[in-house]
């Protein structure tokens, strides 16, 4: 039996399905690839002309220091993310959702909205790092979070936002997306953490009902091993086994694929 023939049975007999996701969802739909310089720097230019890489651009920092820099960056972002449309694995694991007993949670590292965009519902999604469909204060002065629906960002040739940039309407200063960057020590996580109750509420359920849970991880590295961890910990808490769907990292697991997410979901879910 393969390991595609071993999710699909997993995935088959369970009365609920925990998805985890990484940043390997979004690439089937077109988004693009960060791993490495080479690959962040051919999507933003201007971080290869200034030396950055993703880590040091994706940086609370550079909203004190070069906010129309900061907007561009993350504008640009907002941009693709609200105009990209979820590869089919999104729909399959949403039917597939739909027929489980006990439905399904997503915990994913992602910012970008796809499984909103996909038809999920907002109250079974945790998205540990944020959103950037969210905007709060850069001094977070009201503790407030509120949608970035509403906002377009024009960025000129020389990739710097154009004026007026996203203001906080307590204090009217800057604005940045409700996402967690690297160093910092400025987000408000409380919108993370309500999902974060959701998900642990979810889970003590099934734990009391004795549910049959099929575990799937989706495009999740080991560079940031955030989703990795909650996978395996959720897997082992339950003991279940863990499907890890990774194109270069699929080890780890109890059933690893080395496909991307669009192939093997296709391949998995015969919906």
């Amino acid at each position: 039996m393969t390991n595609i023939d071993r999710a699909k049975r997993v995935l088959l007999e369970s009365d609920a399905l925990f998805i985890t996701a990484g940043a390997g969802m979004g690439v089937d739909s077109g988004l693009p690839d960060f791993r490495g310089a080479e690959g962040f720097w051919s999507a933003y230019p201007k971080a290869r002309e200034l030396g950055l890489s993703f880590e040091e651009m994706a940086n609370p920092e550079w909203f004190v220091k070069d906010p129309h820099l900061a907007w561009a960056f993350y504008g640009h972002r907002l941009h693709l993310y609200r105009d990209i449309s979820p590869h089919i694995g999104f729909a399959k694991l949403k039917k597939l959702s739909d027929t489980k007993r006990y439905g399904s949670f997503l915990f994913t590292s992602n910012i970008d909205g796809q499984f909103q965009k996909a038809g999920f519902c907002e109250d079974i999604i945790m998205e540990c790092h944020g959103s950037i469909h969210h905007l709060q204060c850069i001094d977070d002065c009201c503790g407030k979070i509120w949608s970035a629906d509403d906002i377009m960002i024009e960025i000129g040739d020389d990739f710097n936002a154009i004026d007026p940039l996203p203001l906080c309407p307590d204090c009217g200063h800057l604005a940045r997306p409700n996402i967690l960057m690297f160093g910092d020590f400025g987000w408000n996580y409380s919108r993370t953490d309500k999902q974060r109750v959701g998900v642990t509420n979810w889970i003590s359920k099934l734990e009391r009902d004795s549910v049959k849970v099929a575990i799937l991880e989706i495009g999740a590295g080991t560079s940031i091993p955030t989703v990795r961890n909650s996978s395996e910990k959720i897997a082992s808490q339950l003991g279940v086994e863990l499907i890890r769907i990774n194109t270069k990292e699929s080890f780890g697991a109890d059933i690893g694929i080395d496909l991307g997410g669009a192939e093997a979901l296709d391949l998995m879910i015969d919906l």
